[in-house]
Protein backbone atom coordinates (compact mmCIF):
# COMPACT_ATOMS: atom_id res chain seq x y z
CA UNK A 1 0.00 0.00 0.00
CA UNK A 2 3.08 2.26 0.08
CA UNK A 3 2.79 2.98 -3.46
CA UNK A 4 -1.02 4.09 -3.22
CA UNK A 5 -1.60 7.70 -2.79
CA UNK A 6 -5.04 9.51 -0.58
CA UNK A 7 -7.21 12.03 -2.67
CA UNK A 8 -5.18 14.79 -0.51
CA UNK A 9 -1.81 13.15 -1.70
CA UNK A 10 -2.87 13.01 -5.63
CA UNK A 11 -4.76 16.12 -5.29
CA UNK A 12 -1.81 17.84 -4.04
CA UNK A 13 0.15 16.16 -6.82
CA UNK A 14 -1.93 17.33 -9.26
CA UNK A 15 -2.44 20.64 -8.29
CA UNK A 16 -6.27 20.39 -7.93
CA UNK A 17 -8.39 20.57 -4.72
CA UNK A 18 -9.86 17.01 -2.76
CA UNK A 19 -13.01 18.50 -3.43
CA UNK A 20 -12.37 18.69 -7.38
CA UNK A 21 -10.77 14.98 -6.84
CA UNK A 22 -14.36 14.04 -5.10
CA UNK A 23 -16.11 15.63 -8.06
CA UNK A 24 -14.22 13.77 -10.89
CA UNK A 25 -15.12 10.45 -9.06
CA UNK A 26 -18.94 11.32 -9.00
CA UNK A 27 -18.61 12.00 -12.90
CA UNK A 28 -17.26 8.72 -13.37
CA UNK A 29 -13.64 10.61 -15.01
CA UNK A 30 -11.70 9.42 -12.02
CA UNK A 31 -12.59 5.87 -10.28
CA UNK A 32 -10.00 5.30 -6.83
CA UNK A 33 -7.57 2.38 -7.33
CA UNK A 34 -8.23 0.76 -4.07
CA UNK A 35 -9.82 1.41 -0.57
CA UNK A 36 -7.89 1.36 2.71
CA UNK A 37 -9.01 -0.33 5.71
CA UNK A 38 -11.07 3.05 6.85
CA UNK A 39 -13.17 2.96 3.13
CA UNK A 40 -10.91 6.00 2.29
CA UNK A 41 -10.25 6.04 -1.79
CA UNK A 42 -6.68 5.27 -2.67
CA UNK A 43 -4.80 6.04 -6.11
CA UNK A 44 -2.03 4.93 -8.45
CA UNK A 45 0.36 6.17 -10.48
CA UNK A 46 -1.59 5.28 -13.38
CA UNK A 47 -4.45 7.30 -11.78
CA UNK A 48 -2.21 10.07 -11.45
CA UNK A 49 -1.73 10.02 -15.16
CA UNK A 50 -5.78 10.13 -15.88
CA UNK A 51 -5.99 12.65 -13.36
CA UNK A 52 -3.60 15.03 -14.82
CA UNK A 53 -4.88 14.60 -18.44
CA UNK A 54 -8.66 15.63 -17.26
CA UNK A 55 -6.58 18.93 -15.41
CA UNK A 56 -5.04 19.54 -18.97
CA UNK A 57 -7.69 19.17 -20.74
CA UNK A 58 -10.08 21.38 -18.30
CA UNK A 59 -7.54 23.75 -18.47
CA UNK A 60 -7.95 24.70 -22.47
CA UNK A 61 -11.48 24.55 -22.14
CA UNK A 62 -12.85 21.01 -22.36
CA UNK A 63 -15.69 20.51 -20.44
CA UNK A 64 -16.01 17.46 -18.18
CA UNK A 65 -18.28 15.72 -20.04
CA UNK A 66 -16.08 15.91 -23.19
CA UNK A 67 -12.75 14.83 -21.08
CA UNK A 68 -15.02 11.76 -20.21
CA UNK A 69 -15.51 11.01 -23.80
CA UNK A 70 -11.86 11.31 -24.68
CA UNK A 71 -10.64 9.46 -22.02
CA UNK A 72 -13.14 6.84 -22.46
CA UNK A 73 -11.73 6.24 -27.00
CA UNK A 74 -8.40 7.14 -25.88
CA UNK A 75 -7.66 6.97 -29.85
CA UNK A 76 -4.92 9.28 -30.97
CA UNK A 77 -7.28 10.21 -34.06
CA UNK A 78 -10.21 10.82 -31.59
CA UNK A 79 -7.82 13.14 -30.00
CA UNK A 80 -6.58 15.33 -32.72
CA UNK A 81 -9.85 16.34 -34.07
CA UNK A 82 -11.33 17.30 -30.29
CA UNK A 83 -8.13 19.34 -30.06
CA UNK A 84 -8.71 20.93 -33.26
CA UNK A 85 -12.89 21.54 -32.57
CA UNK A 86 -11.62 22.97 -29.06
CA UNK A 87 -8.83 25.16 -30.78
CA UNK A 88 -11.64 26.58 -33.23
CA UNK A 89 -13.87 27.53 -30.11
CA UNK A 90 -11.10 28.94 -28.17
CA UNK A 91 -10.36 30.97 -31.00
CA UNK A 92 -13.47 32.21 -30.94
CA UNK A 93 -13.83 32.83 -27.39
CA UNK A 94 -10.61 34.80 -27.65
CA UNK A 95 -11.79 37.19 -30.52
CA UNK A 96 -15.07 38.30 -28.50
CA UNK A 97 -12.51 39.12 -25.81
CA UNK A 98 -10.58 41.07 -28.02
CA UNK A 99 -14.19 42.82 -29.23
CA UNK A 100 -14.72 43.58 -25.82
CA UNK A 101 -10.73 45.32 -24.92
CA UNK A 102 -10.99 46.86 -28.24
CA UNK A 103 -14.54 48.55 -27.58
CA UNK A 104 -12.95 49.34 -24.14
CA UNK A 105 -9.84 50.74 -25.67
CA UNK A 106 -12.08 52.92 -28.19
CA UNK A 107 -14.37 54.25 -25.53
CA UNK A 108 -10.93 55.41 -23.24
CA UNK A 109 -9.39 56.84 -26.53
CA UNK A 110 -13.22 58.87 -27.69
CA UNK A 111 -12.63 61.59 -25.21
CA UNK A 112 -9.77 63.81 -23.10
CA UNK A 113 -12.13 64.98 -20.72
CA UNK A 114 -14.55 62.91 -18.46
CA UNK A 115 -16.60 60.51 -19.70
CA UNK A 116 -20.05 60.58 -20.17
CA UNK A 117 -22.05 57.30 -19.28
CA UNK A 118 -24.49 57.87 -22.70
CA UNK A 119 -21.62 58.38 -24.54
CA UNK A 120 -19.58 55.26 -23.47
CA UNK A 121 -23.00 53.24 -23.98
CA UNK A 122 -23.74 54.55 -27.52
CA UNK A 123 -20.26 54.05 -28.23
CA UNK A 124 -19.77 50.36 -26.63
CA UNK A 125 -23.06 50.07 -28.51
CA UNK A 126 -22.18 50.74 -32.33
CA UNK A 127 -18.72 49.00 -31.80
CA UNK A 128 -20.08 45.78 -30.95
CA UNK A 129 -22.58 45.90 -33.59
CA UNK A 130 -19.13 46.99 -36.27
CA UNK A 131 -17.48 44.15 -34.81
CA UNK A 132 -20.13 41.55 -35.19
CA UNK A 133 -21.34 42.46 -38.76
CA UNK A 134 -17.53 42.14 -39.26
CA UNK A 135 -17.54 38.72 -38.18
CA UNK A 136 -21.18 37.86 -39.74
CA UNK A 137 -19.49 38.69 -43.04
CA UNK A 138 -16.27 37.34 -42.24
CA UNK A 139 -17.97 34.12 -41.52
CA UNK A 140 -19.99 34.63 -44.66
CA UNK A 141 -16.87 34.31 -46.67
CA UNK A 142 -16.12 31.02 -45.39
CA UNK A 143 -19.55 29.86 -47.13
CA UNK A 144 -20.23 31.97 -50.23
CA UNK A 145 -20.11 30.73 -53.70
CA UNK A 146 -21.38 34.21 -55.23
CA UNK A 147 -19.50 37.02 -56.10
CA UNK A 148 -18.19 39.15 -53.18
CA UNK A 149 -21.65 40.93 -51.76
CA UNK A 150 -19.94 44.44 -51.46
CA UNK A 151 -18.57 44.42 -55.07
CA UNK A 152 -22.50 43.28 -56.02
CA UNK A 153 -23.45 46.15 -53.65
CA UNK A 154 -21.26 48.44 -55.00
CA UNK A 155 -22.34 48.17 -59.10
CA UNK A 156 -25.90 48.82 -57.89
CA UNK A 157 -24.86 52.37 -56.66
CA UNK A 158 -24.08 53.55 -60.44
CA UNK A 159 -21.23 55.51 -59.70
CA UNK A 160 -19.94 57.85 -62.13
CA UNK A 161 -17.07 60.42 -62.61
CA UNK A 162 -16.76 64.07 -60.30
CA UNK A 163 -20.03 62.68 -58.14
CA UNK A 164 -20.46 63.86 -54.63
CA UNK A 165 -21.60 60.77 -51.96
CA UNK A 166 -22.63 61.22 -48.69
CA UNK A 167 -21.82 57.64 -46.88
CA UNK A 168 -23.92 57.74 -43.37
CA UNK A 169 -22.08 55.21 -41.14
CA UNK A 170 -19.13 54.29 -42.90
CA UNK A 171 -18.06 52.18 -40.30
CA UNK A 172 -15.31 49.25 -41.75
CA UNK A 173 -16.44 50.65 -45.18
CA UNK A 174 -15.81 47.36 -47.31
CA UNK A 175 -17.95 49.35 -50.06
CA UNK A 176 -14.90 51.13 -50.60
CA UNK A 177 -12.02 48.65 -49.43
CA UNK A 178 -13.55 46.07 -51.91
CA UNK A 179 -13.83 48.38 -54.91
CA UNK A 180 -11.04 50.54 -53.94
CA UNK A 181 -9.33 50.96 -57.84
CA UNK A 182 -12.55 51.50 -58.98
CA UNK A 183 -13.82 54.15 -57.75
CA UNK A 184 -14.95 56.22 -60.68
CA UNK A 185 -12.27 59.39 -60.65
CA UNK A 186 -13.08 62.73 -59.24
CA UNK A 187 -15.27 61.45 -56.85
CA UNK A 188 -15.90 63.07 -53.77
CA UNK A 189 -16.58 60.93 -50.53
CA UNK A 190 -17.76 62.15 -47.39
CA UNK A 191 -18.27 59.65 -44.86
CA UNK A 192 -19.54 60.10 -41.48
CA UNK A 193 -19.52 57.93 -38.37
CA UNK A 194 -19.02 57.82 -34.80
CA UNK A 195 -15.46 58.20 -32.99
CA UNK A 196 -14.67 54.90 -31.61
CA UNK A 197 -16.22 53.33 -34.23
CA UNK A 198 -14.26 50.73 -36.95
CA UNK A 199 -14.12 54.52 -39.17
CA UNK A 200 -10.89 54.66 -37.54
CA UNK A 201 -9.52 51.64 -39.08
CA UNK A 202 -10.67 53.17 -42.05
CA UNK A 203 -8.94 55.90 -41.48
CA UNK A 204 -5.87 54.08 -41.07
CA UNK A 205 -6.62 52.25 -43.98
CA UNK A 206 -7.16 55.35 -46.36
CA UNK A 207 -3.21 57.23 -44.64
CA UNK A 208 -2.32 53.67 -46.32
CA UNK A 209 -3.64 53.43 -49.65
CA UNK A 210 -4.31 56.50 -50.51
CA UNK A 211 -1.62 56.40 -53.24
CA UNK A 212 -3.50 53.93 -54.75
CA UNK A 213 -6.81 55.76 -55.41
CA UNK A 214 -8.07 57.09 -59.20
CA UNK A 215 -7.39 59.86 -60.58
CA UNK A 216 -8.93 63.18 -57.82
CA UNK A 217 -10.84 60.91 -55.76
CA UNK A 218 -11.02 62.02 -52.35
CA UNK A 219 -12.21 60.87 -49.24
CA UNK A 220 -13.14 63.33 -46.14
CA UNK A 221 -14.23 60.79 -43.21
CA UNK A 222 -16.02 63.00 -40.23
CA UNK A 223 -16.68 61.68 -36.78
CA UNK A 224 -19.79 62.73 -36.09
CA UNK A 225 -23.53 61.44 -33.93
CA UNK A 226 -25.50 61.88 -37.06
CA UNK A 227 -28.41 61.75 -33.96
CA UNK A 228 -27.55 65.09 -33.51
CA UNK A 229 -28.48 68.40 -35.42
CA UNK A 230 -24.47 69.41 -35.01
CA UNK A 231 -23.91 66.63 -37.23
CA UNK A 232 -26.44 67.69 -40.21
CA UNK A 233 -24.85 71.26 -40.38
CA UNK A 234 -21.67 70.33 -41.26
CA UNK A 235 -23.10 67.73 -44.14
CA UNK A 236 -25.65 70.65 -45.15
CA UNK A 237 -21.98 73.17 -46.39
CA UNK A 238 -21.47 70.98 -48.96
CA UNK A 239 -24.77 71.39 -49.97
CA UNK A 240 -26.68 68.31 -52.29
CA UNK A 241 -25.02 65.29 -52.59
CA UNK A 242 -25.14 62.56 -56.23
CA UNK A 243 -25.80 59.95 -53.77
CA UNK A 244 -26.11 58.98 -50.13
CA UNK A 245 -25.85 55.43 -48.56
CA UNK A 246 -27.45 54.71 -45.66
CA UNK A 247 -26.54 51.02 -45.72
CA UNK A 248 -26.82 48.81 -42.24
CA UNK A 249 -27.62 51.82 -40.00
CA UNK A 250 -31.15 51.02 -39.12
CA UNK A 251 -29.87 49.60 -35.75
CA UNK A 252 -27.40 52.03 -34.86
CA UNK A 253 -29.33 55.25 -34.73
CA UNK A 254 -32.02 56.85 -32.37
CA UNK A 255 -34.05 57.91 -35.11
CA UNK A 256 -34.30 56.24 -38.73
CA UNK A 257 -37.13 58.33 -39.56
CA UNK A 258 -34.98 61.28 -38.85
CA UNK A 259 -32.00 60.71 -41.10
CA UNK A 260 -34.39 59.35 -43.83
CA UNK A 261 -35.87 62.75 -43.96
CA UNK A 262 -32.94 64.80 -43.28
CA UNK A 263 -31.17 62.79 -46.36
CA UNK A 264 -34.20 63.87 -48.66
CA UNK A 265 -33.12 67.62 -48.03
CA UNK A 266 -29.61 66.91 -49.29
CA UNK A 267 -29.87 65.23 -51.85
CA UNK A 268 -29.64 66.01 -55.61
CA UNK A 269 -32.56 65.95 -57.88
CA UNK A 270 -30.73 63.57 -60.21
CA UNK A 271 -29.84 61.65 -57.71
CA UNK A 272 -30.74 59.07 -55.59
CA UNK A 273 -30.63 57.92 -51.91
CA UNK A 274 -30.09 54.19 -50.72
CA UNK A 275 -30.54 52.10 -47.83
CA UNK A 276 -31.83 48.96 -46.69
CA UNK A 277 -34.47 48.07 -43.68
CA UNK A 278 -36.28 45.01 -42.44
CA UNK A 279 -37.73 42.26 -44.73
CA UNK A 280 -38.47 38.56 -44.54
CA UNK A 281 -34.63 36.92 -44.21
CA UNK A 282 -34.24 33.64 -46.56
CA UNK A 283 -32.66 31.92 -43.06
CA UNK A 284 -36.23 32.01 -41.71
CA UNK A 285 -38.13 30.97 -44.62
CA UNK A 286 -35.33 27.81 -44.82
CA UNK A 287 -35.38 27.26 -41.45
CA UNK A 288 -39.84 27.09 -41.34
CA UNK A 289 -39.85 24.48 -44.72
CA UNK A 290 -37.26 22.56 -43.08
CA UNK A 291 -38.18 21.69 -39.67
CA UNK A 292 -41.67 21.12 -41.42
CA UNK A 293 -39.86 18.67 -43.77
CA UNK A 294 -37.65 17.08 -40.23
CA UNK A 295 -41.68 16.54 -38.19
CA UNK A 296 -39.87 19.07 -35.63
CA UNK A 297 -42.79 21.51 -33.94
CA UNK A 298 -41.43 25.39 -33.60
CA UNK A 299 -43.85 28.37 -32.91
CA UNK A 300 -41.34 31.43 -33.35
CA UNK A 301 -40.77 31.81 -36.83
CA UNK A 302 -44.24 32.67 -38.23
CA UNK A 303 -44.25 35.14 -35.43
CA UNK A 304 -40.78 36.09 -36.41
CA UNK A 305 -41.79 36.38 -40.28
CA UNK A 306 -44.84 38.09 -39.41
CA UNK A 307 -43.58 41.02 -37.40
CA UNK A 308 -40.68 41.44 -40.46
CA UNK A 309 -43.75 41.47 -42.78
CA UNK A 310 -45.10 44.13 -40.75
CA UNK A 311 -41.73 45.96 -40.19
CA UNK A 312 -41.19 46.39 -44.04
CA UNK A 313 -44.62 48.23 -44.93
CA UNK A 314 -44.35 50.44 -42.15
CA UNK A 315 -40.86 51.36 -43.40
CA UNK A 316 -41.88 51.90 -47.21
CA UNK A 317 -44.71 53.36 -45.91
CA UNK A 318 -42.13 55.55 -44.23
CA UNK A 319 -39.76 56.08 -47.13
CA UNK A 320 -42.72 57.10 -48.97
CA UNK A 321 -43.48 60.39 -47.12
CA UNK A 322 -39.42 62.00 -48.11
CA UNK A 323 -39.49 60.29 -51.97
CA UNK A 324 -41.68 60.32 -54.88
CA UNK A 325 -40.38 56.62 -56.25
CA UNK A 326 -38.64 54.14 -54.30
CA UNK A 327 -37.01 51.29 -56.44
CA UNK A 328 -36.16 47.82 -54.73
CA UNK A 329 -33.09 46.57 -55.56
CA UNK A 330 -32.56 42.69 -54.97
CA UNK A 331 -29.42 41.02 -54.16
CA UNK A 332 -28.65 37.14 -54.50
CA UNK A 333 -26.10 35.16 -52.45
CA UNK A 334 -25.31 31.67 -51.91
CA UNK A 335 -23.91 29.94 -49.22
CA UNK A 336 -22.39 26.26 -49.20
CA UNK A 337 -22.56 23.87 -46.50
CA UNK A 338 -21.07 20.39 -46.23
CA UNK A 339 -20.66 20.33 -42.45
CA UNK A 340 -23.91 19.97 -39.86
CA UNK A 341 -22.23 21.03 -37.13
CA UNK A 342 -21.44 24.33 -39.28
CA UNK A 343 -25.10 24.72 -40.66
CA UNK A 344 -26.71 24.33 -37.37
CA UNK A 345 -24.23 26.97 -35.73
CA UNK A 346 -25.07 29.19 -38.32
CA UNK A 347 -29.19 29.34 -37.88
CA UNK A 348 -28.52 28.96 -34.06
CA UNK A 349 -26.83 32.39 -34.25
CA UNK A 350 -29.48 33.95 -35.90
CA UNK A 351 -31.69 32.97 -33.56
CA UNK A 352 -29.66 33.54 -30.17
CA UNK A 353 -33.34 34.15 -28.20
CA UNK A 354 -34.26 30.46 -29.17
CA UNK A 355 -31.57 28.62 -27.25
CA UNK A 356 -34.09 26.21 -26.15
CA UNK A 357 -35.30 25.24 -29.22
CA UNK A 358 -32.33 24.37 -30.65
CA UNK A 359 -30.96 22.61 -27.27
CA UNK A 360 -34.06 20.37 -27.28
CA UNK A 361 -34.23 19.79 -30.91
CA UNK A 362 -30.88 19.26 -31.82
CA UNK A 363 -30.44 15.80 -32.18
CA UNK A 364 -33.45 15.82 -34.53
CA UNK A 365 -31.56 19.13 -36.49
CA UNK A 366 -29.03 17.46 -37.29
CA UNK A 367 -30.06 14.13 -38.24
CA UNK A 368 -32.04 15.97 -40.85
CA UNK A 369 -29.08 18.22 -42.22
CA UNK A 370 -26.92 14.96 -42.13
CA UNK A 371 -29.35 13.32 -44.55
CA UNK A 372 -29.59 15.93 -46.67
CA UNK A 373 -26.06 16.91 -47.37
CA UNK A 374 -25.46 12.62 -47.70
CA UNK A 375 -27.86 12.79 -50.05
CA UNK A 376 -26.64 15.89 -52.24
CA UNK A 377 -22.90 16.37 -50.90
CA UNK A 378 -24.31 19.91 -49.62
CA UNK A 379 -27.02 22.15 -48.88
CA UNK A 380 -27.05 25.63 -50.91
CA UNK A 381 -29.16 28.47 -49.33
CA UNK A 382 -29.31 30.96 -51.75
CA UNK A 383 -30.60 34.13 -50.15
CA UNK A 384 -32.38 37.61 -51.59
CA UNK A 385 -31.53 41.05 -49.81
CA UNK A 386 -33.20 44.39 -50.96
CA UNK A 387 -31.91 48.07 -51.12
CA UNK A 388 -34.27 51.07 -51.78
CA UNK A 389 -33.29 53.57 -53.45
CA UNK A 390 -34.78 56.83 -53.34
CA UNK A 391 -35.59 59.74 -56.06
CA UNK A 392 -37.26 62.87 -54.63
Amino acid sequence: MDDKMTSGEIAKKAGVSQKAVRLYDEKGLLKPTDYSDGNYRLYDKEALQVLEKIVALKRIGFSLEEIRDNLTSGDAKDIEEALRMQLAVMEEKRYKIEMVIDAIKRTLAQKEEALDWDDVARIVQNVTLDQAADLAHWKSLQRTISEDWYVQLFRTMDFAAGEKVLDLGCGFSKIWRNNWDIIPEGTKIYAYDLPGSWAEDFEKFIAENKGSLPKNVAIDLVYADLDKEASWKKIDKEQKYDRIIAHYIDNEVRNIEAIVEKSSKVLNKDGFFSINGPEVRVWDTFLKDAMKEAGIEENFLDEKIAACIAEHDEYMEMLGKYFKKVESIELHNSFRFVDVDDIFECFQRRNETQAKFFSVNEKKIKEYFAERIAKDGEIIITTNSHFQHCFI
